[in-house]
Formats: C-alpha cells, structure tokens, sequence
C-alpha cells in the first residue's frame, strides 16, 4: 500500500519532466501509470459496500480522464474533442464522487445550495481571469459547479460527523478542487508556467491519493 504513494509521486515528477521536453507520449504514458497508482490504492483500502464502490468508481473514470487530457497533445487535429471528452470524464467521476457522500449528510439542501451560490461566486470571479471559447466555458461552470459542491457536502460531512474519513475525503477533495483551479489558470489564464503546472500536478495526486486512502477508513461512517 504504502509503495504505490511514493510511486505515483515518482511517476507524476516524470510527466512534468517529458512534458518539459515535450516528449508527449512518454507523458501521457507516465500520467497513466500514475493514476494507476492511486486506483489500485482504492482497491486495496476498499471495504466494500456501496459507498465504496462508487468512489472506486470515480477514481477510475479519474485516471481514464487523466490520460484523454494528455492526449490532446498527441492528437493535435483532435485536441479540442479529447479534452472536452476527458474534462466530461472527470464531471462523471465527480458526480460518481458526490453520489457516494451526499448520502452520509444530514443537512442535504443546505450543502448543495451552499456549493450551488460558492459555484455562481466563483464562477463570476475566474471569467475576470481567464478566456475561453463558449463551449469551454459552458463546459468549465458545470465541471466547477460539481466539484464546488462536492467540497461544500464534504465540509457539511466534516462538521456532522467529524471522523478520520470525513477528514480524509475533505482534505483530498479540497486538493483537486484546488489542483483544478490551477489547472483552469494556467490553461486559459494569459500566461502558462510550469510552476503553476508542477503545483497543479502534485495537489492532484495527492488528492487523490487521500479519497482512495480514505476507503480504508469508512468502516464505522
């Protein structure tokens, strides 16, 4: 269990590295061996039982859309396809994601209308950062929009029913919100930094890493 963390990290730094060089196919092979990593991790932690499976769930339609974002760089022609493609993979895992936790709040209109108005904050905010074409866009609210709500039934989870699961999920679905905001920066913000990218990258993984580790610690939840 504890080889595949370091792993993923290992093969994450890889990606950043023959992106760097543009060598996109050792990329998008590394990026896959990466997410890999954390879904043999939740296959591991897993104890079973709904919940479990729609966040193994996830993490798999997680790693598929990990790989289509890299191939819009080996498929040039194609590129605006395979990524909303792979942006509409991660949406499912989301969804899949928030399935699996909604169920465990108490206060369930609450947290999603507090997602729904952080969304429409949010949303508001980042068009003053970023351009992109409408169907990005139209794309971008809803992809954020279930990510936001994600993290706000996380935190209703949390504060309800403080646990070392609610803790966990909470943590790593805060760090993929985050790694995607990055992401959002620095894809259509004025100007690409790999620094932006390697931070992007590692809060990804790690985030993932916490939601396949925090299967091993839903008994009892």
């Amino acid at each position: 269990m504890f080889i595949l963390i370091p792993l993923c990290l290992v093969f994450a730094a890889l990606v950043l590295f023959s992106e760097e060089k543009k060598h996109y196919v050792p990329a998008a092979v590394f990026k896959g061996l990466a997410s890999l990593c954390f879904v043999i991790l939740g296959f591991i932690c897993t104890p079973g039982g709904r919940t479990a499976d729609r966040l193994i769930a996830g993490l798999i339609l997680g790693a598929i859309a990990d790989v289509l974002l890299n191939l819009r760089n080996i498929l040039k022609e194609k590129a605006k396809l395979v990524f909303l493609v792979g942006i509409l993979v991660f949406l499912l895992g989301h969804i899949l994601y928030l399935t699996a936790v909604l169920p465990l709040t108490d206060h369930k209109p609450a947290a999603v209308l507090t997602g729904v108005v952080l969304t429409a904050l949010f949303i508001r905010w980042i068009f003053t950062k970023v351009t992109a074409e409408k169907v990005f866009k139209a794309f971008g609210i809803v992809y954020v929009g279930a990510i936001i709500v994600l993290n706000s039934v996380a935190l209703f989870n949390l504060i309800e029913h403080r646990s070392p699961f609610t803790v966990c999920f909470m943590i790593g679905a805060l760090l993929f919100l985050v790694s995607d905001i990055i992401l959002i920066l620095n894809t259509f913000g004025s100007e690409s930094r790999l620094r932006l990218r390697v931070v992007n990258l590692t809060l990804y993984y790690i985030g993932q890493l916490l939601i396949a580790i925090s299967l091993s610690l839903l008994a009892g939840v």
